[in-house]
């Protein structure tokens, strides 16, 4: 599948079919095509928490207001953030780089994150969604459907995954095979409400 279609045919699905697996080749490719999503100075802060556990993923469905897609979907991701990511051996994250590159970047990295919490979390939420779609994107191009959700409690989740005091939880997808598809688009704003040339009125 291309990817504009895949753009246009993945939806949010919320009905999947408790018996299928997905092939521990098909997670991998799935997890690999997600860690090529762009990061602000390639930090890869995004840290992919795959729930396997079948009773934590019953926890978490609690957690969730009981929706059924926590535990019937083939796949649990919770995608969870590192917070201090700036901080842990930052010359990690252009070991391969040319050298003028580590020598520019590497410091760039502690001069822009430190005592710039607002940034630290900001840039870890945007990874974490652009990551989140990257996922989506390939399991609908490999035949797959997915959810992205942000109903649940994240605190309890939190406490289930055992989440570091320095990491956040920015969000969970789900994905496997449909069962019903997702209801017709409720209804899109005219592009000319949402895109603004130059500047706003």
């Amino acid at each position: 599948m291309d990817a504009i279609t895949a753009i246009k045919e993945r939806r949010a699905v919320k009905h999947f079919d408790p018996s299928h697996r997905l092939t521990e080749a098909e997670i991998n490719q799935l997890l690999a095509l997600a860690m090529l999503s762009p990061t602000a100075f390639n930090l890869q802060h995004w840290r992919f928490v795959v729930v396997r556990d079948m009773d934590l993923r019953r926890q978490i469905r609690a957690a969730a207001w009981d929706q059924a897609q926590v535990t019937d979907a083939s796949l649990l991701v919770v995608l969870c953030a590192d917070l201090q990511a700036w901080s842990k051996d930052p010359a990690r994250y252009w070991k391969d780089a040319p050298q003028a590159a580590r020598d520019m970047l590497v410091p760039a990295i502690g001069q822009y994150y430190t005592r710039n919490e607002q940034a630290q979390r900001d840039e870890t939420m945007r990874s974490c969604g652009i990551a989140a779609q990257t996922l989506m994107l390939a399991a609908k191009a490999m035949g797959y459907d997915s959810c992205p959700m942000d109903g649940f409690d994240f605190n309890a989740v939190g406490k289930l995954i055992n989440l570091p005091a320095d990491h956040l939880i920015a969000l969970c997808v789900v994905i496997g095979k449909a069962t019903k598809p997702a209801w017709p688009r409720p209804g899109q704003l005219a592009m000319q409400e949402v895109v603004v040339t130059d500047r706003f009125p």
